[in-house]
């Protein structure tokens, strides 16, 4: 499975609550940063698999649509935006958004709007001319089930050099390399440890046999490896773990 189908699948997926939130005051957030900053403005919903896209000054000099313009899609994925990526730099956007994904839903609650995922991208222009832009992608509505419902992307011309993804707590300045947001984080070591075996084709016996420990302390670890990498099975959870790097 491709990583941006491994991140569709958990966006989309989720255990989503029954309530509806408003959501005009994000679409008019949305429409401000277009205005102000002359970005490309994404509002998605991942519960209904739509999108509200506002297009600023960025938008004409790619190419692809009018300053002012705004317009709903039927899906998360604003494809006509990603044509303008460099291919590299897409399958790295949809990594780094990945983990960022587990990040956010390993953090407490009150806490997971604070984070924000800050990255850079070549794209092209309408000239055919690569040229970097900022991206920064937001969390903004969480529904009574924890769920992620809306996600808030900005495209912005970047006036830095700096290339490096970065997760940024918008309270505390503090950033964090998603690529070493790693086990200690995610999984403990016995997890991890666990996982690999199941890698290789271990079965709870053979595990506990292997780590000297009980096959119900075992399966106990499983269940945790499966909640915290929000996985249904343990082969999806090999799959995560290798995508997110964790083994």
């Amino acid at each position: 499975m491709h990583i941006n189908d491994e991140l569709e699948k958990k966006l989309l997926k989720q255990p989503f609550a029954e309530d509806l939130g408003r959501d005009d005051d994000y679409r008019l957030t949305a429409v401000r940063y277009a205005q102000i900053e002359n970005a490309i403005a994404v509002l998605s919903n991942m519960k209904t698999d739509t999108s509200f896209v506002c297009h600023g000054g960025l938008s004409e000099r790619l190419g692809i649509g009018s300053k002012g313009r705004c317009q709903n899609i039927n899906s998360i994925w604003e494809k006509e935006i990603f044509s303008c990526i460099h291919p590299d730099d897409l399958e790295a956007k949809h990594l780094e958004e990945l983990r960022f994904y587990h990040f956010v839903m390993s953090v407490p609650p009150e806490m997971r709007s604070d984070y924000y995922l800050h990255s850079h991208l070549r794209m092209k222009d309408s000239d055919g001319i690569y040229i970097k832009v900022l991206h920064r992608m937001f969390y903004l509505a969480y529904d009574g089930n924890g769920c992620a419902r809306l996600a808030l992307c900005l495209y912005n011309i970047s006036t830095s050099d700096i290339s490096e993804h970065l997760i940024v707590n918008s309270l505390t300045g503090e950033t964090l390399l998603p690529e070493a947001y790693s086990c200690e984080h995610l999984l403990s070591n016995r997890e991890c440890e666990i996982l690999r075996l199941i890698e290789r084709g271990y079965m709870s016996k053979e595990i506990a046999t292997e780590l000297f420990i009980s096959i119900n302390t075992v399966n106990r670890h499983r269940q945790n490896i499966l909640m915290k990498l929000q996985a249904t099975n343990s082969v999806e959870a090999c799959r995560i773990a290798k995508n997110l790097k964790l083994i």
